[in-house]
């Protein structure tokens, strides 16, 4: 095993923060201009482009989901 490079001195808390403050503002700034939204027509609720709505059910102003249906609860299957 190589050496490796050793800090002189502990890094302080608000350092380390800062540092990592910097970073999460770098990749937020980034994920803001990649994701896009657009209104759904009917519901005018935003959802991801080229997606069914999740408020209303519909996709290109048909209706593809039964909104008012209730989710069937997913049990396990032992083999």
């Amino acid at each position: 095993m190589g050496k490796r490079a050793t800090p002189k001195q502990k890094l302080c808390k608000s350092r380390t923060r800062r540092r990592y403050g910097s970073f999460q503002t770098k990749v937020l700034k980034r994920l803001t201009n990649k994701v896009n939204l657009v209104v759904c027509p009917s519901c005018e609720a935003k959802v991801p482009p080229h997606t069914v709505c999740k408020e209303c059910g519909k996709y290109k102003g048909r209706q593809v989901l039964d909104v008012n249906k209730e989710m069937e609860k997913i049990t396990k299957i032992k083999a």
